[in-house]
């Protein structure tokens, strides 16, 4: 029985690596062609630009809220056709009267001041509301601590015009805290992997795309059809991603239009962050695969699946096979792979860093000694952390569903940054 289950837990982890892998070609494949794309779209751009909403929620963010208007003024976009909606969804702090010190200044920014019986429940409702108000019929979304690049706006509305089946346009995010200490040098990695295996590869491969939070434009008229974001998500991106995919549409990841965002930098923060995320994924994937014949669009089952195998099959395979290994050390349970299992474990480590390091190699800038080391140690630390994580918050998703618990937010903590960019 042990070997048995040793075998099937080895399978599921080289399923994952090897898929990875698979994606990080087509990610890399992606970067080789997708500026060649970008210059035949700019050359024959003839057409006027369509009028353009960007909708910043807000809950307590005067610390990044003025630096983030402030990118907001410098974007290469026409004014006439850009209004800013900034969401004061219920802040205690200064966040409301600096929105509207800039709005005196700047018409197109627009202060929406959420009374308390409607503000403070998350960021769907608060993008709701700004939904309401909103007149352009391109819909952009950015979290409060972001600094698009000056471009980015007018690239993700280059990809929409391009692409008339397109429901959203999917942009890159960098992180602008990077060099500030061991996790946020961590995030960072994880960040430049995840657009370019996650989203790019498997843009290039299947024509899949999950919505992040952030940076990305979809279509008024779409968005409208769904009712808007679902409320009781946490992580209202993927859910909102299966929606679009469902009414026939596919969401292009368009690597040309970076946003700068800030990222945690204590670990318990980190922590309420990724439970949001990891608990917000369980629940689309159930939300759906209990749901899946009645999906009129059954291409959505490549994003289901990986959610599927990221945060159930994956981790279940890790876990497993560690306390098999574990409990071998103590009790013979006369494991018949013993050995082959150790020359498994080390060549998937080294797949790990492989492609980890090709990630790296994409952002020029991010292949270094120093990263590589971090790389070596963070497969030991760092994505060990994500197995308890994620066991933290399948316990706490069933919890909430037996009890039926309310769906409570976190809003991830900000942190003063002096940080520059390029704006």
């Amino acid at each position: 029985m042990a070997n048995t289950l040793f075998i099937l837990s080895l399978t599921i982890i080289w399923v994952m690596l090897l898929y990875h892998m698979f994606l990080m070609q087509g990610g890399y494949l992606h970067y080789l062609r997708y500026e060649k794309l970008m210059n035949k779209w700019e050359k024959n751009q003839n057409k006027a630009l369509p009028k353009v909403t960007i909708l910043i929620p807000a809950h307590n963010e005067e610390m990044v809220i003025e630096r983030t208007i402030k990118a907001m003024l410098k974007l290469d976009y026409p004014k006439t056709k850009l209004e800013v909606i900034v969401i004061n969804d219920n802040s205690s702090d200064r966040t409301g009267e600096i929105i509207e010190h800039y709005h005196a200044l700047h018409p197109h920014i627009i202060p929406l001041h959420v009374a308390p019986e409607h503000g403070g429940k998350g960021k769907s409702g608060a993008l709701n509301n700004g939904l309401k108000i909103a007149t352009g019929e391109i819909i952009c979304v950015y979290d409060a601590d972001n600094t698009p690049e000056s471009k980015a706006i007018y690239y993700l509305v280059l990809a929409m015009m391009n692409d008339p089946k397109a429901g959203a346009i999917v942009g890159k995010f960098r992180v602008n805290n990077a060099k500030k200490n061991l996790l946020t040098k961590f995030i960072n990695i994880e960040t430049i992997c995840f657009q370019w295996m996650a989203q790019a590869g498997r843009w290039f491969w299947f024509k899949v795309t999950t919505i992040p939070g952030t940076n990305f434009a979809i279509r008024r008229s779409i968005i409208e059809e769904l009712n808007g974001w679902d409320e009781k998500a946490l992580a209202e991106d993927t859910e909102l991603t299966i929606r679009v995919y469902n009414l026939g549409y596919h969401i292009r990841f368009f690597p040309a239009a970076i946003t700068w965002e800030q990222e945690p930098e204590h670990w318990k923060v980190w922590w309420k962050q990724r439970t949001r995320w990891a608990r917000g994924n369980q629940y689309v994937v159930l939300k759906f695969l209990f749901r899946f014949f009645q999906l009129d669009r059954k291409k959505i089952v490549f994003d289901l699946i990986y959610f599927f195998f990221t945060y159930f099959l994956f981790f279940f395979g890790v876990i497993l096979s560690g306390a098999i290994f574990i409990t071998n050390l103590f009790f013979d349970l006369q494991l018949e792979l013993g050995a082959i299992a150790m020359i498994l474990w080390a060549l998937a480590y080294l797949l790990y860093i492989t492609e980890v390091m090709i990630a790296l190699s994409i952002e020029k800038e991010e292949m270094n000694s120093n990263n590589f080391i971090i790389v070596l140690f963070m497969y030991f630390t760092y994505s060990q952390l994500w197995l308890v994580l994620v066991l933290n918050a399948l316990y706490l998703e069933a919890k909430r569903i037996i009890f039926k618990e309310d769906v409570k937010w976190y809003k991830t903590e900000r942190f003063e940054n002096k940080t520059t960019n390029s704006l």
